[in-house]
């Protein structure tokens, strides 16, 4: 892949293994929502798909993940302008408004782990459908807001 390739292609002009680079691995958007059908207000929690490894912040069965979780969104350039529920702090939302990508994402940093170390992944933040019981009871803010990434040493913010 060329360097800083999210600066010059738009994303539908990126090659799938670009597209699937973008991903930094925080987890953030396999947490479940809620969105309440009077008001369509949109509620985060702390509640991970099942097939979400709590550790690592990535799914178990990616291939497979659409026919196992049927309400799993596929994202594409087409449909990221449509999804309000992707956290700020994701890369295909971010380049799709126009940011650039921040200083804790992998393809800035070099460093798959950054986005843990920094404190932006869902690792030890979240806990899994199977023992959460009813998603209301963990309602979270965090999920939807700009994370506040803490310095760790090895990562230097520009």
């Amino acid at each position: 892949m060329a360097a800083s390739f999210w600066k010059s292609k738009k994303l539908h002009e990126m090659s799938a293994e670009e597209w699937e680079s973008l991903c930094d691995g925080c987890g953030r958007c396999c947490l479940h929502k809620l969105r309440d059908p009077d008001t369509e207000a949109l509620a985060f929690t702390k509640v991970a798909c099942r097939l979400l490894d709590l550790h690592s912040c990535r799914c178990t069965d990616y291939a497979n993940r659409c026919r196992r979780v049927p309400d799993c969104v596929e994202l594409t350039p087409d449909t990221i302008a449509e999804l309000d529920w992707l956290p700020p702090s994701c890369a295909y939302r971010r380049l799709a408004e126009g940011k650039d990508l921040p200083w804790w994402h992998k393809l800035v940093s070099g460093d798959p782990e950054s986005v843990h170390r920094a404190g932006v992944s869902v690792r030890g933040r979240a806990v899994s459908e199977q023992e959460a019981g009813a998603l209301e009871d963990h309602i979270a803010a965090w999920p939807g807001r700009d994370p506040r990434p803490r310095r760790y040493r090895g990562i230097s913010r520009p």
